[in-house]
């Protein structure tokens, strides 16, 4: 919210931490170990220095306002952000949202500070996602097929901004047919399009299954989705006829792949999920073509049809709540399209307006056009994304962390110090490169995890410690964590020589997974080297 306090000042207020946001406190605590406010007097007589240097202390208050547990867990005390692209976009959109408010009902004196700084926002959206590699389109590729995908929605309705192409080493996507700006909507589905559970209740497969005990509505849709693939009469003919004939995720990954991953956390997590599906597909078939035969004929309901229309599902499905105020799995036509990306152009997509009946998906950051417009799946390490996605993004991945699972029964609370305090049952990490502060007292490591450390081996810093002491004592932790690191990197082996220019898609997918397990354990290790190196002079 924004208000104007008298004729030389005006009153910037942002939304405070919401009470019952399960990070209330942390967030409130670090405000407050910052220094800073959710409400910033902007006085209109302001230069372009001041009202910029007003702009970041209001940019640092949105940072914390929308941190998630994973960014406080990481955030140092001496680190004031950007901490993610989700992050930034969502605090940035925040403050443009909040100053166009009140640039719509100020005077005319008033104005010239609010236009500064709403332009300088614009200009700091459009640098999110500048230093990412640009995937280049391959405008010689045929895609006729997903135009009459394009063709088809417009003809239902859809409204789009954005055009299909083709991009190396990601497969379809989409480009801007025009410049888009932020809160411009790229694209509009309406919810007849919508392929839910609402379509489910309206067949006969809803009627002969809801009586049958263990299967869920999330079950249900995968064995119509089966099905309404092979209707010639289907509504959704041309959608499930662009689809692709294999997902190529990792859920069908070969055993050359498999063995390349031995050793990592994704190829125990890929073996559970193929053993939790197979299991899935037993308890079902034949028992449903035996049950009912006209509707589950066998030849349709296979095991690798039941594969694909899992990783259909969990490729291109998204959480949207409908016009009936019900939160479900939905198929978007179309949108499906829209390729992943950690800096991503639409962050918040997930609900029908009321008033249009469909599904909107408006800009966080602009996109020119010609460039690929990207959608953002949600917050998740590379082993999610392969696994169900079929991918490992091409940019730095906050997300991708290494959980540690070590002894947290140790009191850890330290009421001078920032603490997560909510649902962290384990500690993590992640590449060092992502942290700005490589020495001490964090060395490029997570605050949480050396304050645990020097709990549990009884070395906890005070302000008293002698400077001798709080050397000899982070000696001892960064130590500990080389030897639990050095085992771990040479676990994961000497980097394969394989030929990837010869080497099948899932088994390059593994190894560039293991080369990115290898990099960050590395960077650990590292980090801690050169924290010791430190302690010597």
């Amino acid at each position: 919210m924004a208000a104007a306090a008298g004729s030389d000042v005006l009153v910037v207020r942002l939304p405070s931490p919401s009470a019952e946001d399960p990070l209330h406190h942390d967030k409130k605590k670090l405000l407050e170990a910052r220094k800073l406010s959710c409400t910033f007097q902007v006085p209109i007589s302001s230069s372009p220095v001041e009202a910029c240097k007003l702009l970041d202390r209001m940019i640092h208050a949105a940072r914390v306002a929308h941190m998630d547990e994973l960014e406080l867990y990481f955030a140092g005390d001496d680190d004031y952000g950007p901490f993610s692209a989700r992050n930034e976009l969502e605090s940035l959109n925040l403050l443009l949202k909040t100053i166009n408010t009140l640039l719509g009902a100020a005077n005319d004196g008033a104005k010239g500070v609010l236009q500064l700084l709403v332009d300088e926002i614009v200009v700091r959206l459009r640098s999110v996602g500048l230093t990412d590699k640009p995937q280049m389109a391959l405008q010689t590729q045929n895609h006729e097929t997903e135009d009459s995908l394009l063709k088809w929605g417009e003809q239902h309705g859809v409204k789009s901004k954005l055009q299909i192409a083709f991009f190396e080493g990601a497969g379809r996507g989409m480009l801007a047919s025009e410049d888009i700006g932020v809160g411009d909507i790229a694209l509009e589905i309406p919810e007849s399009l919508i392929i839910s559970e609402e379509l489910l209740c309206q067949s006969d497969m809803f009627l002969a299954l809801k009586d049958v005990n263990s299967i869920t509505t999330e079950t249900m849709l995968l064995l119509w989705s089966m099905r309404e693939r092979h209707n010639p009469s289907s509504k959704f003919k041309m959608f499930f006829e662009t689809l692709p004939s294999n997902f190529n995720t990792g859920l069908s990954f070969g055993i050359d792949a498999l063995a390349a991953l031995e050793g990592t956390l994704l190829f125990d997590e890929l073996m559970q999920a193929r053993q939790h599906l197979r299991q899935q597909y037993d308890e079902l078939f034949p028992m449903l073509s035996t049950k009912f035969p006209e509707i589950f004929k066998q030849d349709i309901f296979s095991w690798d049809n039941f594969l694909w229309a899992c990783e259909l599902w969990y490729s291109n499905s998204m959480m949207v709540a409908l016009s009936s105020g019900k939160l479900t799995t939905c198929l978007i036509p179309v949108a499906g399209l829209m390729n992943h990306s950690v800096t991503p152009h639409i962050l918040n997509y997930g609900r029908v307006d009321q008033a249009t009946k469909s599904l909107k998906f408006p800009l966080s950051r602009p996109c020119e056009v010609g460039a690929q417009c990207f959608l953002s799946y949600g917050k998740h390490p590379g082993s999610h994304l392969i696994t169900f996605y079929g991918f490992l993004p091409r940019e730095d991945n906050p997300y991708d962390v290494i959980p540690l699972d070590l002894d947290t029964s140790v009191h850890e609370e330290d009421e001078t110090a920032q603490s997560v305090s909510t649902s962290v049952t384990t500690h993590m990490v992640r590449g060092t490169w992502l942290c700005r502060s490589q020495g001490p007292p964090t060395y490029g490591l997570p605050p949480p995890l050396l304050s645990h450390l020097r709990a549990a081996l009884n070395c906890e810093h005070s302000e008293s410690t002698p400077e001798a002491d709080i050397k000899e004592n982070d000696r001892m932790v960064l130590e500990t964590l080389i030897s639990i690191f050095t085992p771990m990197l040479e676990g994961l082996g000497e980097p394969d020589d394989y030929n990837r220019e010869s080497a099948s898609w899932d088994v390059v997918l593994a190894l560039d997974y293991k080369e990115l397990q290898r990099r960050i354990i590395t960077s650990i290790v590292t980090s801690c080297g050169s924290g010791l190196a430190m302690l010597d002079f």
